[in-house]
């Protein structure tokens, strides 16, 4: 399907909690898309679609963000367009970050991002910004009821692809430190207008912070969801877990990468979380495709989460912090 019409421009006002309070995000990861000349990568890849559909019409969100590893077959153009088809035709705002597997792709990043911003009700900002690493680092405000003022942040990053440093160093790759500049300096501009008071916050990436492993390496932690894999996280750990545990506004940060984790849980007041697998049989894992949902309450600092697997099936319901609680150890 081609993209025939006008992109539909969105701004900041275009998000604002509704009259309850709420605002709704659909967080959808690793769907791995093949619109190609592969018969069975394109039908697996309609189970995909059809999930979407169904989860879309039942949960109605306000905001989908596609958590990376959208499309994994080339050529990318069809595989992009065959996914994003469900919520454009439903008029709901979306938004796009790249996982490892998109810089395998038959497109460059600069066409990738400007098919990703060609199409309509995109609220992302996919362009390349000159002082900061990466393709995709940009802020959503989520304006109060009201639409005078902001009442939450979506942080939106590109945990880029895989390690610079080999042989040195292996496996995937790391935040960048102008990256976690960039990101304290929004911190600090919303704060400073919030009269110094953070702004509920929430992180959205593909490959999970080395302190996901956490939930592996010491005991106590609560967990709720699957944990069916090691997490593969980088093996170089830059600091941006501290600094958002520093700034004080990330209540949450929402990956993909790990296609049979699903979990939840609370580190040192912060909710590392995963979202879940959205794909198909075109990769790996016997978890049933779903997606995410993130529920924001105006001015609380704790949100309610859910995963739904189709239109009558939602399990591992969650409301943070006060279901996932952080105890020092003693």
């Amino acid at each position: 399907m081609a993209c025939l019409c006008q992109p539909v421009l969105l701004q900041a006002a275009d998000f604002k909690f509704n009259a309850s309070g709420k605002f709704k995000i659909m967080q959808v990861t690793d769907t791995h898309i093949i619109n190609g000349a592969e018969g069975k990568g394109l039908a697996n890849s309609q189970m995909t679609v059809d999930m979407l559909r169904q989860t879309l019409d039942a949960e109605q969100p306000d905001l989908v963000i596609f958590t990376g590893d959208i499309i994994t077959g080339r050529p990318y153009q069809p595989g992009f367009e065959l996914v994003v088809e469900p919520v454009v035709t439903r008029k709901i705002p979306w938004a796009a970050l790249f996982g490892n597997h998109d810089a395998e792709q038959d497109l460059s990043y600069e066409q990738m991002a400007g098919l990703i911003q060609s199409w309509p009700y995109n609220a992302g900002k996919m362009g390349k910004n000159r002082h900061v690493s990466g393709y995709g680092n940009y802020v959503i405000e989520v304006k109060e009821r009201s639409g005078k003022k902001t009442g939450a942040l979506l942080y939106c990053l590109d945990s880029h692809q895989y390690s610079t440093l080999k042989p040195t160093v292996d496996g995937y790759g790391w935040f960048a430190f102008d990256q976690i500049d960039w990101y304290r300096k929004q911190s600090e501009k919303y704060t400073s207008a919030n009269q110094g008071r953070p702004l509920p916050a929430l992180a959205f990436f593909h490959i999970p912070l080395p302190e996901y492993r956490a939930v592996y390496n010491e005991q106590g932690h609560k967990m709720i969801g699957a944990q069916l894999e090691a997490v593969c996280s980088p093996e170089i750990n830059t600091g941006m877990f501290a600094a958002m545990l520093e700034k004080g506004d990330v209540m949450g940060t929402f990956v993909g990468h790990d296609h049979v984790n699903d979990f939840i849980f609370n580190y040192c007041g912060i909710a590392l979380t995963y979202g879940r697998f959205s794909g198909s049989p075109n990769t790996y894992g016997d978890l049933k495709n779903g997606v995410r949902i993130i529920e924001l309450t105006e001015g609380q600092p704790r949100f309610e989460t859910w995963i739904r697997l189709d239109d009558e099936i939602v399990i591992n319901r969650v409301t943070f912090p006060d279901d996932l609680p952080w105890k020092q150890k003693k």
